[in-house]
Protein backbone atom coordinates (compact mmCIF):
# COMPACT_ATOMS: atom_id res chain seq x y z
CA UNK A 1 0.00 0.00 0.00
CA UNK A 2 1.64 3.68 -0.98
CA UNK A 3 2.25 6.05 1.58
CA UNK A 4 -0.44 8.04 0.21
CA UNK A 5 -3.12 5.34 0.54
CA UNK A 6 -2.40 5.24 3.92
CA UNK A 7 -2.60 8.67 4.88
CA UNK A 8 -5.93 9.10 3.20
CA UNK A 9 -7.28 5.67 5.11
CA UNK A 10 -6.18 6.96 8.48
CA UNK A 11 -8.10 10.43 7.48
CA UNK A 12 -10.84 8.72 6.93
CA UNK A 13 -10.65 6.60 9.94
CA UNK A 14 -10.55 9.84 11.92
CA UNK A 15 -12.93 11.43 10.31
CA UNK A 16 -15.39 8.84 11.29
CA UNK A 17 -14.41 8.53 14.53
CA UNK A 18 -15.32 12.37 14.54
CA UNK A 19 -18.10 12.19 13.66
CA UNK A 20 -19.36 8.97 15.88
CA UNK A 21 -18.13 10.85 18.70
CA UNK A 22 -20.15 14.00 17.44
CA UNK A 23 -23.40 11.73 17.52
CA UNK A 24 -22.17 10.34 20.69
CA UNK A 25 -21.92 13.98 22.44
CA UNK A 26 -25.72 15.19 21.29
CA UNK A 27 -27.27 11.58 22.16
CA UNK A 28 -25.79 12.80 26.10
CA UNK A 29 -26.77 15.87 25.83
CA UNK A 30 -30.32 14.59 24.50
CA UNK A 31 -30.03 12.22 27.46
CA UNK A 32 -28.84 14.92 29.88
CA UNK A 33 -32.00 17.53 28.82
CA UNK A 34 -34.85 14.41 29.07
CA UNK A 35 -33.54 13.65 32.91
CA UNK A 36 -33.55 17.22 34.05
CA UNK A 37 -37.08 18.01 32.51
CA UNK A 38 -38.24 14.67 33.84
CA UNK A 39 -36.91 15.88 37.24
CA UNK A 40 -38.30 19.03 36.80
CA UNK A 41 -41.79 17.91 36.24
CA UNK A 42 -41.50 15.38 39.05
CA UNK A 43 -40.17 18.35 41.29
CA UNK A 44 -43.48 20.33 40.16
CA UNK A 45 -45.80 17.47 40.76
CA UNK A 46 -44.48 16.68 44.08
CA UNK A 47 -44.72 20.03 44.79
CA UNK A 48 -48.09 20.61 43.51
CA UNK A 49 -49.09 17.16 45.18
CA UNK A 50 -47.65 18.90 48.44
CA UNK A 51 -49.47 22.02 47.86
CA UNK A 52 -52.89 20.58 46.84
CA UNK A 53 -52.36 18.31 50.76
CA UNK A 54 -51.27 21.84 52.16
CA UNK A 55 -54.37 23.78 50.48
CA UNK A 56 -56.50 20.99 51.25
CA UNK A 57 -55.37 20.47 55.14
CA UNK A 58 -56.07 23.78 55.61
CA UNK A 59 -59.71 24.02 53.82
CA UNK A 60 -62.41 24.27 56.45
CA UNK A 61 -64.49 21.41 57.38
CA UNK A 62 -68.36 21.56 56.71
CA UNK A 63 -68.51 22.31 60.42
CA UNK A 64 -66.32 24.65 60.43
CA UNK A 65 -67.56 26.44 57.33
CA UNK A 66 -71.33 25.95 59.10
CA UNK A 67 -69.97 28.26 61.96
CA UNK A 68 -70.25 31.44 59.31
CA UNK A 69 -72.51 30.37 57.12
CA UNK A 70 -76.15 31.87 57.34
CA UNK A 71 -78.58 29.99 59.41
CA UNK A 72 -81.80 28.48 58.17
CA UNK A 73 -84.43 28.25 60.17
CA UNK A 74 -86.59 24.98 60.94
CA UNK A 75 -90.25 25.86 60.33
CA UNK A 76 -91.66 25.34 63.86
CA UNK A 77 -89.04 27.60 65.90
CA UNK A 78 -89.15 30.93 67.55
CA UNK A 79 -86.62 33.42 68.34
CA UNK A 80 -83.81 34.60 67.16
CA UNK A 81 -81.93 32.05 64.72
CA UNK A 82 -84.58 29.65 65.62
CA UNK A 83 -83.34 28.21 68.89
CA UNK A 84 -86.53 28.14 70.97
CA UNK A 85 -88.06 25.05 70.17
CA UNK A 86 -91.50 24.34 71.93
CA UNK A 87 -93.96 21.97 71.26
CA UNK A 88 -97.52 21.80 73.12
CA UNK A 89 -100.68 23.00 73.07
CA UNK A 90 -100.41 26.54 74.04
CA UNK A 91 -103.23 26.55 76.12
CA UNK A 92 -100.61 24.61 78.83
CA UNK A 93 -99.20 27.12 81.57
CA UNK A 94 -96.04 25.10 82.12
CA UNK A 95 -93.04 24.41 80.24
CA UNK A 96 -90.81 20.94 80.45
CA UNK A 97 -87.23 21.59 79.50
CA UNK A 98 -85.34 18.54 78.16
CA UNK A 99 -81.68 19.11 77.44
CA UNK A 100 -80.27 16.17 75.75
CA UNK A 101 -77.28 15.12 73.33
CA UNK A 102 -78.39 12.70 70.59
CA UNK A 103 -75.19 10.54 71.14
CA UNK A 104 -75.89 10.71 75.32
CA UNK A 105 -76.39 6.87 76.23
CA UNK A 106 -78.25 7.75 79.25
CA UNK A 107 -80.32 10.27 77.29
CA UNK A 108 -81.31 6.79 75.53
CA UNK A 109 -82.30 5.25 78.52
CA UNK A 110 -84.32 7.95 79.43
CA UNK A 111 -86.07 8.58 76.41
CA UNK A 112 -86.46 4.66 76.00
CA UNK A 113 -88.42 4.31 79.68
CA UNK A 114 -89.87 7.69 79.92
CA UNK A 115 -90.21 9.24 76.23
CA UNK A 116 -93.66 7.66 75.48
CA UNK A 117 -94.44 9.19 78.84
CA UNK A 118 -93.51 12.88 78.06
CA UNK A 119 -94.98 12.92 74.67
CA UNK A 120 -98.44 11.23 76.18
CA UNK A 121 -98.41 14.32 78.72
CA UNK A 122 -98.04 16.96 76.02
CA UNK A 123 -100.29 15.84 74.08
CA UNK A 124 -102.65 16.16 76.64
CA UNK A 125 -101.71 19.69 77.13
CA UNK A 126 -100.37 18.86 80.88
CA UNK A 127 -97.56 20.95 79.86
CA UNK A 128 -95.40 22.26 76.89
CA UNK A 129 -91.91 20.86 76.11
CA UNK A 130 -89.00 22.48 75.45
CA UNK A 131 -85.97 21.04 73.85
CA UNK A 132 -82.53 22.15 73.68
CA UNK A 133 -80.09 19.94 71.89
CA UNK A 134 -76.21 19.49 72.92
CA UNK A 135 -73.34 18.38 71.16
CA UNK A 136 -70.64 17.94 74.12
CA UNK A 137 -69.88 14.35 72.93
CA UNK A 138 -68.13 15.25 69.81
CA UNK A 139 -66.32 17.66 71.85
CA UNK A 140 -64.98 15.15 74.04
CA UNK A 141 -63.97 12.71 71.47
CA UNK A 142 -63.59 14.62 67.82
CA UNK A 143 -66.99 13.35 66.48
CA UNK A 144 -69.79 14.69 64.55
CA UNK A 145 -73.00 12.52 65.07
CA UNK A 146 -74.26 14.25 67.72
CA UNK A 147 -74.32 17.83 65.26
CA UNK A 148 -75.33 15.99 62.40
CA UNK A 149 -77.98 14.26 64.48
CA UNK A 150 -79.35 17.77 65.96
CA UNK A 151 -79.28 18.89 62.48
CA UNK A 152 -81.79 15.79 61.22
CA UNK A 153 -83.78 16.69 63.96
CA UNK A 154 -84.23 20.16 62.87
CA UNK A 155 -85.22 18.63 59.26
CA UNK A 156 -87.61 16.53 61.16
CA UNK A 157 -88.73 19.76 62.74
CA UNK A 158 -89.42 21.44 59.64
CA UNK A 159 -91.55 18.64 58.60
CA UNK A 160 -93.94 18.93 61.90
CA UNK A 161 -93.66 19.25 65.30
CA UNK A 162 -94.80 15.06 65.49
CA UNK A 163 -91.89 14.56 62.92
CA UNK A 164 -89.40 15.71 65.48
CA UNK A 165 -91.52 14.27 68.23
CA UNK A 166 -91.36 10.65 66.52
CA UNK A 167 -87.88 10.78 64.68
CA UNK A 168 -86.21 12.29 68.12
CA UNK A 169 -87.86 8.62 69.58
CA UNK A 170 -86.59 6.81 67.12
CA UNK A 171 -83.17 7.90 67.16
CA UNK A 172 -82.96 6.92 71.25
CA UNK A 173 -84.79 3.97 70.81
CA UNK A 174 -82.98 0.63 71.13
CA UNK A 175 -83.30 -0.61 67.43
CA UNK A 176 -81.26 2.50 66.31
CA UNK A 177 -79.31 4.39 69.28
CA UNK A 178 -75.30 3.53 68.62
CA UNK A 179 -72.72 2.95 71.57
CA UNK A 180 -71.67 6.10 72.49
CA UNK A 181 -68.04 5.48 71.08
CA UNK A 182 -69.54 4.62 68.13
CA UNK A 183 -69.87 8.19 65.84
CA UNK A 184 -72.84 6.28 63.84
CA UNK A 185 -75.08 9.00 63.46
CA UNK A 186 -72.29 11.02 61.66
CA UNK A 187 -73.41 9.00 59.00
CA UNK A 188 -76.48 10.80 56.66
CA UNK A 189 -77.31 7.12 55.30
CA UNK A 190 -77.73 6.01 58.97
CA UNK A 191 -79.73 9.11 60.02
CA UNK A 192 -81.91 8.16 56.96
CA UNK A 193 -81.98 5.16 57.79
CA UNK A 194 -83.65 5.89 61.24
CA UNK A 195 -86.10 8.23 59.56
CA UNK A 196 -87.02 5.42 57.49
CA UNK A 197 -89.25 4.36 60.70
CA UNK A 198 -91.20 7.52 60.92
CA UNK A 199 -94.13 7.52 58.54
CA UNK A 200 -93.69 11.29 58.41
CA UNK A 201 -90.41 10.96 56.92
CA UNK A 202 -90.43 7.93 55.50
CA UNK A 203 -89.97 8.70 51.31
CA UNK A 204 -89.54 12.11 52.29
CA UNK A 205 -87.62 14.15 49.62
CA UNK A 206 -87.28 17.15 51.17
CA UNK A 207 -86.53 15.95 54.18
CA UNK A 208 -83.53 13.64 52.72
CA UNK A 209 -81.90 16.58 50.60
CA UNK A 210 -82.16 18.69 53.87
CA UNK A 211 -79.98 16.15 55.89
CA UNK A 212 -78.51 15.72 53.22
CA UNK A 213 -76.65 18.83 51.74
CA UNK A 214 -77.11 20.07 55.93
CA UNK A 215 -79.52 22.92 55.53
CA UNK A 216 -79.93 22.84 58.71
CA UNK A 217 -75.81 22.89 60.02
CA UNK A 218 -75.54 26.10 60.80
CA UNK A 219 -78.84 25.97 62.72
CA UNK A 220 -77.52 22.76 65.01
CA UNK A 221 -74.37 24.70 65.93
CA UNK A 222 -76.58 28.20 66.93
CA UNK A 223 -78.60 25.05 69.25
CA UNK A 224 -75.29 23.45 70.71
CA UNK A 225 -74.43 27.04 71.74
CA UNK A 226 -78.06 28.05 73.61
CA UNK A 227 -77.04 24.76 75.36
CA UNK A 228 -73.52 25.59 75.85
CA UNK A 229 -75.01 29.15 77.39
CA UNK A 230 -77.70 27.76 79.75
CA UNK A 231 -75.37 26.61 82.40
CA UNK A 232 -76.07 23.16 82.19
CA UNK A 233 -73.10 20.72 82.52
CA UNK A 234 -74.86 16.99 81.50
CA UNK A 235 -77.66 15.25 79.81
CA UNK A 236 -80.56 14.40 80.15
CA UNK A 237 -81.22 17.73 82.28
CA UNK A 238 -85.21 18.32 83.00
CA UNK A 239 -86.20 21.84 84.32
CA UNK A 240 -89.49 23.73 85.08
CA UNK A 241 -90.05 27.06 85.74
CA UNK A 242 -86.02 27.40 86.30
CA UNK A 243 -85.44 24.50 88.66
CA UNK A 244 -84.17 21.28 88.08
CA UNK A 245 -86.86 18.15 87.65
CA UNK A 246 -85.05 14.83 89.86
CA UNK A 247 -85.84 11.75 90.73
CA UNK A 248 -86.71 11.87 94.62
CA UNK A 249 -83.82 11.69 96.99
CA UNK A 250 -81.60 12.34 94.16
CA UNK A 251 -79.90 15.14 91.75
CA UNK A 252 -80.24 13.53 88.35
CA UNK A 253 -83.24 12.93 86.00
CA UNK A 254 -85.94 10.57 86.73
CA UNK A 255 -85.17 6.93 84.84
CA UNK A 256 -88.25 5.40 85.53
CA UNK A 257 -92.50 6.45 84.50
CA UNK A 258 -93.24 6.55 88.16
CA UNK A 259 -90.20 8.55 89.57
CA UNK A 260 -90.66 10.72 86.41
CA UNK A 261 -94.82 11.28 87.62
CA UNK A 262 -93.70 11.56 90.74
CA UNK A 263 -91.22 14.47 89.84
CA UNK A 264 -93.15 16.17 87.57
CA UNK A 265 -96.65 16.22 89.60
CA UNK A 266 -94.19 18.03 91.96
CA UNK A 267 -93.30 21.01 89.50
CA UNK A 268 -96.41 21.56 88.33
CA UNK A 269 -98.00 22.48 92.00
CA UNK A 270 -94.65 24.26 92.73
Amino acid sequence: MSARNSRANKAAARERLRLERERQAKKDKIRRQLVVAVSTVAVLAAAGGIGYAVMQANKPTAWEAAKDAKVVKPKNTQGENGTTVVIGKPAAKKTLEVYEDSRCPICATFEQAVGETVKKDVDAGKYKLKYIGATFIDNSDNGEGSKNALSALGAALDVSPEAFMDYKAALYSANFHPKESDDKFAEDAYLLEVAGSVDALKNNAEFKKNVENGTFDPWALKMSKTFDDSGVSGTPTLKMDGKKVVAEGSDNAPMTVEQFNAAVDKALKG
